[in-house]
């Protein structure tokens, strides 16, 4: 009789711990699929902003590509008018050249201007030229329009190729950070270090006014911008700043697998 007894224990007792491993091995079940679930759900949201970004910059590059051939075409060709028309003047009225002299320089300046701000827009140049070429004419445009100073240093121990997404990123960023430092850094000098290998690495560093990087809204929609774009070709960009010590800008290559 005891043997029974004891034989019926060992019989619940390990039908309990069956029971239990079953229930076990259904909830594990039950959150790997759930964790399956979550990484597509995840993934395909990861692939939709992608795709939302790469649409956005499209379509800016679109409209950037119009405006340049707008100036090309229409104002640059006025100002080579109105140019042609005071030089006409000027052999027609001789008297008045010393005063139509300053006018007619502006004009030749300003549709240099113009030129160099088409070029800098329309990303047609970029891909027929190399990267570093068109960074180093985005800075010779930038200084000789601008009051600070720009010290440009390449390191390229090696020829680094780039993809066109790569390369119209990178520029447009590059392009944002010197705009941005024109527009509130008040700066009077700016360094700028360019590595290719073994990794691509940007530093632009300005002597600017600075800002509270803890007080920076989170709604700051340039800041925010440029950091997606460069997710957009793996790509990390971060910004160090402290008030009235400058602003420093990195844009490096993400090497993590």
């Amino acid at each position: 009789m005891n043997l029974e007894i004891a034989i019926g224990i060992v019989v619940v007792f390990l039908l309990i711990c069956l029971v239990v491993l079953f229930c076990g091995i259904l909830i594990k079940l039950y959150i790997n699929k759930v964790k399956k679930y979550t990484e597509v759900i995840f993934q395909k949201d990861l692939d939709f902003q992608k795709t939302l970004t790469t649409t956005i910059l499209e379509t800016q590059e679109q409209v950037l590509k119009n405006i340049s051939q707008d100036l090309h075409d229409d104002a640059g060709q006025q100002l080579t008018y109105i140019n042609f028309q005071l030089e006409h003047l000027k052999l027609d009225a001789p008297e008045l050249q010393k005063q139509l002299e300053p006018v007619s320089d502006s004009v030749v300046q300003l549709s240099k201007s113009i030129r160099g701000i088409s070029h800098s827009l329309n990303t047609h140049l970029l891909r027929q030229h190399d990267l570093i070429k068109a960074i180093a004419s985005e800075v010779t445009r930038m200084q000789n329009n601008s009051s600070f100073t720009i010290d440009f240093k390449v390191v390229e121990d090696a020829k680094k190729t780039f993809t066109t997404q790569e390369q119209i990123v990178i520029y447009r960023i590059f392009q944002e950070i010197l705009n941005n430092i024109l527009k509130h850094a008040k700066a009077s000098q700016i360094n700028i270090t360019l590595t290719t290998t073994p990794f691509f690495s940007l530093t632009v560093q300005d002597n600017g006014k600075g800002f509270d990087v803890a007080a920076l809204p989170k709604s700051t929609l340039g800041l925010h911008t440029m950091i997606d774009r460069a997710a957009l070709i793996a790509y990390h960009l971060k910004f160090e700043s402290a008030l009235n010590q400058g602003t420093t800008f990195t844009l490096t290559e993400n090497t993590t697998p």
